[in-house]
């Protein structure tokens, strides 16, 4: 057997420990199933069809123009229950029994069927879903039973000191008034917000879809999540002294879409519609990003997920999105850190997916980590490059929702001031990252006369944070290669430097800096470059890339698609781009990739995609990899 073959030769896939650490069987050895049904149904309903104890399914049906109609009275006819209906993807909503999933596959009348699947805070992933969730899982027979338990999956190692909100914003070069998001809107959508004085004046609208509508209410927050990340995100710190404990852009103003019940669980079906409605008011309601800190492994291509679809569609009509990259980071079994364990959506394209790093309470960047539960890529199936960049979420403190779960089932979350509390996640560094744009946003739009000029568009503002990245390294100095890391770390100051150059009027094709800003920033009495590097689908750009209005930057353009770009050095197809002296840490991209014997070298790029057979988890001494048959 020759190097490369014994490299691609490794078993085991993070699928497999998402899969069973949220209940979803297996596809038993062996067993088939008609081309046509397994490219409609997704791999959590094709292991139903092999399980025939499983009861009926919560499904999203997608079906061909003009057939919604046949298809739901199929399903009626069939004494299947439809919950919703979803103009913008042409989908039903509803309760299938198990039977009535083959034969969905096999109707040509239908594009896909995916799971509505379950979602999760990726702050919490591990755990706190309790009872029946929405009331509809009731009205099936089934309910959900997961540990309650506000420990990261996998084991992850929480400890370590409290980043003091603070100590958070000098760390990011950001803790000065000049900035504050103001004109910018939000909308979190997650399980609610608990109004104080904190959020006053500055919550627009707040929509409850958890009973399979969208309903006005009075805002309120039953689990506390969603609080704790809009006070990361801006809250004024109005319950701490000299308001010290405030968010990153205490300015901004939040639209609350709510779709996580009181134990911090929701339907896929429910955050899809919170982002339609979110995209379909995004004028009246002033929104301009959206912060998603939740999310559900990944069954089926990011062209036919639902969820990554609603992100898209989102993306295009000029609404920036933040998702989380998810608490996947290590094997469960071996505790070794793993690839490909990124969460929908944020396997988005288009998406600013956003894993975590743990800043240790100190000023200065050395010594910031990532911690071992943060997702890393590539992306499973579709082998995307994520996450994009990765920002502070390791014991963050924010506003508590004191009528929260979380709050009240949890006194060890609680901080010295009792009005706020502590979470550790891409969760929160999610919240971080979504603060920080608001920044970059209001500053650009402040050096460009807006709203007479335009406002950055999503593929912009994803470009300019992957650009003014920082370099982060493991304990033995080794940088992070960049599916943990993607682009870097996060810079808001250089963001905010850089972006404020850009002149959004500029015609593309033109360059579209009004000065060029040097290409690092000062952070505790060190000058830290940046890494000048973006990721771009499967390929990474160095060089001047932000220089001009590329056509990349449209909101029209899906991230990562073939684009001509101008000024550009593109490393590709078959480049290892870590330090050659650190094989134990190397990747080998690109539909040629050649494999190596001196270390654990990831393997994958073939034109069929992401298969277990060419993911595999990592020994970071680099002595060998974790693997057995699947």
């Amino acid at each position: 057997m020759n190097r490369v073959h014994r490299q691609i030769s490794f078993g085991i896939a993070i699928v497999i420990a998402i899969f069973a650490s949220t209940g979803v069987p297996m596809r038993a050895a062996g067993a088939r199933v008609s081309p046509h049904r397994a490219a409609r149904l997704d791999a959590a309903l094709r292991a139903v069809l092999d399980d025939p104890a499983s009861g009926p399914q919560r499904v999203i049906v997608r079906v061909r123009p003009e057939r919604r109609a046949a298809v739901r009275q199929s399903l009626t006819a069939h004494g299947d229950r439809i919950l919703a209906e979803h103009d913008s993807i042409d989908a039903l909503t509803a309760v299938v029994h198990r039977e009535d999933l083959a034969e969905l596959g096999d109707n040509d009348a239908i594009l896909s069927v995916s799971s509505d699947a379950i979602v999760r805070p990726h702050g919490l992933l591990g755990g706190v879903v309790g009872g029946v969730v929405g009331g509809v899982l009731g009205l099936v027979g089934d309910v959900v039973t997961l540990a309650a338990d506000v420990l990261l999956p996998n084991g992850a190692n929480t400890s370590g000191p409290i980043v003091a909100p603070a100590l958070l914003r000098q760390t990011l070069g950001v803790d000065s008034s000049t900035w504050a998001g103001r004109g910018v809107g939000v909308a979190v959508i997650d399980s609610g917000l608990e109004l104080s004085s904190e959020f006053q004046y500055r919550v627009t609208k707040f929509y409850d879809f958890t009973n399979g509508g969208a309903v006005e209410k009075p805002a309120f927050d039953d689990y506390g999540h969603g609080t704790h990340v809009a006070g990361i995100i801006g809250g004024s710190g109005a319950l701490s002294t000299n308001n010290s404990y405030r968010g990153l852009a205490p300015k901004v103003k939040f639209v609350v879409l709510k779709v996580l019940d009181k134990m911090g669980a929701g339907y896929t079906s429910d955050v899809v519609r919170a982002i339609d409605f979110a995209v379909a008011n995004k004028s009246a309601l002033g929104i301009d990003i959206i912060n998603l800190s939740l999310g559900h492994p990944i069954f089926e291509p990011a062209a036919s997920d639902p969820l990554v679809q609603a992100v898209e569609r989102a993306t295009r009509a000029g609404v920036i999105v933040v998702a989380a990259a998810g608490n996947y980071g290590k094997n469960p079994t071996t505790g070794v850190p793993g690839y490909g364990g990124i969460t929908s959506p944020g396997n988005a394209p288009s998406a600013i997916t956003v894993g975590a790093t743990n800043v240790q309470n100190t000023l200065k960047r050395g010594d910031d980590r990532i911690p071992d539960y943060s997702s890393a890529g590539p992306t499973w199936i579709d082998a995307f490059v994520k996450p994009d960049i990765v920002s502070p979420g390791h014991n963050v403190v924010a506003v508590a929702a004191k009528q929260g779960y979380l709050y009240k089932t949890y006194p060890q979350l609680k901080v010295d001031n009792a009005n706020y509390m502590l979470l550790s996640g891409t969760s929160m560094a999610a919240a971080v990252t979504t603060g920080s744009i608001a920044l970059l946003v209001e500053a650009n739009r402040s050096a460009n006369s807006y709203p007479q000029h335009p406002s950055l568009t999503p593929n912009a503002v994803k470009g300019i944070l992957e650009y003014t990245a920082l370099g982060i390294h493991d304990d033995a100095g080794v940088e992070y290669n960049a599916l943990r890391k993607g682009a870097g770390s996060i810079n808001p100051k250089g963001a905010i430097d850089l972006g404020r150059t850009v002149d959004t009027s500029t015609p593309t094709g033109r360059w579209w800096l009004t000065a060029s800003p040097s290409p690092w920033t000062n952070i505790g009495g060190e000058t830290l470059a940046w890494n000048q590097t973006i990721l771009w689908g499967t390929t990474i750009l160095w060089g001047t890339t932000v220089g001009v209005n590329e056509t990349a930057w449209s909101s029209t353009i899906l991230w990562g698609t073939d684009v001509t770009w101008n000024s550009t050095i593109l490393w590709g197809t078959n480049v290892v781009w870590t330090d050659p002296q650190s094989w134990a840490n190397s990747i080998v991209w690109g539909a040629d990739s050649i494999g190596y014997d001196s270390g654990s070298t990831i393997l994958w790029g073939t034109t069929g995609g992401l298969t277990p057979e060419t993911t595999a988890w990592q020994h970071l001494s680099g002595s060998s990899t974790s693997s057995k048959a699947q």
